[in-house]
């Protein structure tokens, strides 16, 4: 949660939109209060117990060993029997759990981080060292962006406004021609290659003129 509170508390923004995706809803629990998810809080203490403790003094070499690893204990664990139970957690799955699942999403939930900022008097908002425009009429109004692997998207007002490709590259800015002044598009429209074949054109005293200025 953003802000626990007994009667409104804030999720967090991106747990939120994970349970929009997959049709869940989200309890939450009253802070400092493990009883209210006891079953939650015994079910963390067992994969202590079951899978990392047995695992703290063997070493692994890659990411994929160690998953194997635990995978193989995993399957161990859900195969034992309850203490005063003669089933499974693997049994009681298939029993109770599998036949109530829903089929999962068509699309792939994409893991998302939300982010506040404010756009820069040139029209652009800064995000990991990196800028990205939005329209100009947004100068200095505060934006929400919302950050994936792939793309960055930024709200006002909760209406997206810009939406562009992420690049990890420091320093640079994305722009979209659409978002700038009409004064800057069209000076943007005369690139330097443009101008010297402008006065290439004209003459070539012009174009030594034009070349040497550039």
């Amino acid at each position: 949660m953003t802000k626990a509170c007994r009667y409104e508390p804030v999720l967090n923004r991106s747990y939120k939109e994970m349970a929009r995706h997959y049709g869940v809803a989200i309890v939450p629990a009253r802070a400092y209060r493990p009883k209210d998810k006891a079953k939650v809080e015994k079910c963390v203490q067992l994969v202590e117990q079951s899978l990392l403790e047995a695992l703290r003094h063997e070493r692994f070499t890659s990411l994929g060993e160690l998953n194997e690893a635990l995978a193989a204990r995993r399957k161990a664990l859900n195969a034992r029997p309850f203490q005063k139970r003669p089933e499974s957690r693997r049994e009681l799955f298939e029993t109770l759990d599998r036949p109530a699942l829903r089929a999962l999403p068509a699309q792939r939930y994409e893991y998302a981080e939300w982010k506040l900022g404010r756009v820069n008097i040139d029209y652009h908002v800064a995000v990991e060292g990196h800028c990205y425009s939005v329209p100009c009429e947004l100068v200095r109004e505060p934006v929400e962006i919302r950050l994936t692997a792939s793309g960055v998207e930024v709200l006002h007002k909760g209406r997206r406004v810009a939406v562009h490709a992420r690049s990890g590259k420091k320093g640079g800015f994305t722009t979209a021609p659409e978002h700038r002044p009409k004064s800057h598009r069209e000076h943007g429209a005369w690139p330097p290659e443009r101008m010297k074949e402008w006065a290439a054109r004209v003459g070539p005293s012009t174009a030594a003129v034009v070349g040497e200025l550039l």
